[in-house]
């Protein structure tokens, strides 16, 4: 298992396959990570669905309005919606979108990111520069290659439970 450096901007990601540790970024996207913590502390991540799985791109997950697999559930609302929280303004960086970064998901303006993000399969580096990379998978990325693909998928999996490292006993 790779080493947490900072429970508090590490990410623990329940899958069925088992734990996707992310390494947050905060230096370079505080904002999307502070989003990333106050979702997966007030519970708004766990059940939510991935919506949006493509092969050989990225696994897209976060809608907590549409895609809690446990309150009325309709894939098909999966990924229109975002949090009660304001959109974030985008925080372009230099970090590439190479495989197992963390990427957040937007419309087309930049502007309007909220609580869904990806994960990348492969190095996408045509997204460089145009959606705010905020973390990265240190651990457990076996876990994401197993997710169910599909848009939508027939049958998505979920992320089981988000949790912040700093507040998950040892």
């Amino acid at each position: 298992m790779a080493e947490i450096k900072d429970p508090e901007n590490t990410i623990l990601m329940e899958l069925k396959d088992g734990t996707v540790i992310i390494e947050l970024l905060p230096d370079i996207a505080p904002g999307h990570c502070d989003r990333m913590k106050e979702l997966a502390r007030s519970g708004q991540y766990d059940n939510v669905a991935f919506h949006r799985v493509i092969d050989g791109f990225m696994a897209q997950t976060g809608d907590v309005a549409n895609g809690n697999m446990e309150n009325d559930f309709n894939i098909r609302a999966a990924g229109t919606g975002g949090s009660d929280l304001p959109n974030l303004k985008a925080e372009f960086s230099r970090i590439p979108h190479d495989r197992g970064s963390i990427g957040a998901a937007r419309s087309q303006n930049p502007d309007s990111a909220n609580s869904q993000f990806f994960i990348n399969f492969k190095d996408n580096s045509f997204l460089n520069g145009q959606y705010t990379v905020y973390g990265r998978v240190i651990n457990g990325m076996e876990h994401v290659d197993a997710i169910t693909r599909g848009e939508p998928p027939a049958s998505p999996d979920r992320m089981i439970s988000v949790k912040v490292a700093a507040d998950v006993d040892a």
